[in-house]
Parts: C-alpha cells; sequence; structure tokens
C-alpha cells in the first residue's frame, strides 16, 4: 500500500510514490495531460499497480493563503478522479514547491527538455514528502 504524490498541470501532471511503508517520497514520472480522459486512465492504472491508498494532491494558493483559479482547476480535477479510484484523495498546499523544483535542477544542471518533465515529477515528490512529514507518513 503506497501514497501517491500529484501536480497537476495544464500540460503535465507529476507523479510521485511513497515507498510501501510510507517513509518515504520518490519521482515516478510525468503524464501528459492532453484533456481528455487517457489522463484518469493512465493515472488509474498506476493507482492499481502500486496499490495507492491515498492520494496527495498539491493545491495551489497564492503567497496570502487564499485560492485562485489554479486552485479551482486542481479541485474540478481531483472531483473527475474520485470517479476512477476508491484511494481517498487529500490536498496539500503547495506553495513554493515548484520554485523549490527548479532551484533542485537548477544545482543538478538539468536543462532543456528533461527540465520540463523531471520539474513537474520533483514537485509532485515534494508535495507528497511535505504530506509525510506533517502526517508523520501514515497510510491511515
Amino acid at each position: 500500500m503506497r501514497l501517491m504524490g500529484i501536480d497537476f498541470g495544464d500540460a503535465r501532471v507529476g507523479i510521485a510514490l511513497s515507498d510501501p511503508l510510507g517513509i518515504m517520497a520518490q519521482g515516478y514520472g510525468t503524464i501528459k495531460n492532453d484533456g481528455t480522459e487517457q489522463l484518469y486512465l493512465d493515472i488509474q492504472a498506476i493507482i492499481k499497480e502500486k496499490e495507492v491508498t491515498k492520494i496527495v494532491i498539491g493545491l495551489p494558493k497564492n503567497m496570502d493563503g487564499t485560492e485562485g483559479f489554479r486552485s479551482e482547476a486542481t479541485k474540478v480535477f481531483a472531483e473527475k478522479l474520485k470517479e476512477y479510484t476508491d484511494a481517498e484523495i487529500v490536498f496539500s498546499d503547495e506553495r513554493l514547491t515548484t520554485v523549490s523544483a527548479h532551484g533542485f535542477l537548477s544545482e543538478m544542471n538539468v536543462r532543456g527538455k528533461k527540465r520540463k518533465g523531471a520539474v513537474d515529477t520533483l514537485s509532485a515528490a515534494l508535495i507528497l514528502e511535505t504530506y509525510m512529514k506533517r502526517f508523520g507518513g501514515s497510510l491511515l
């Protein structure tokens, strides 16, 4: 049983998974968001294969803590995802995760096309890691 972290974006969706004990988060990959049902089917396949019990979706908030149009789009995505899984879906504040991911990738000298997918995957891992630290990595 695992936790899944999701960084939802208009073009790509970053995916991260915990280890089976829910202790460590690691990037899994990126799925193209083409606006079709295929996105949900691809996520569903990972959920089933990896036996995901909880999904942590990064909720983009403004720096003052308010929610903007990106938060609404993310909530719409989460509602649709519920049709494809029985796993619990929760939100985690994702402020500055993309900035942190870009900083890390710059330090590692990751550039170009590799960076686009890597930033979404790394952001998903940071979202999941933050959640796990906050709640002790509990799968409950």
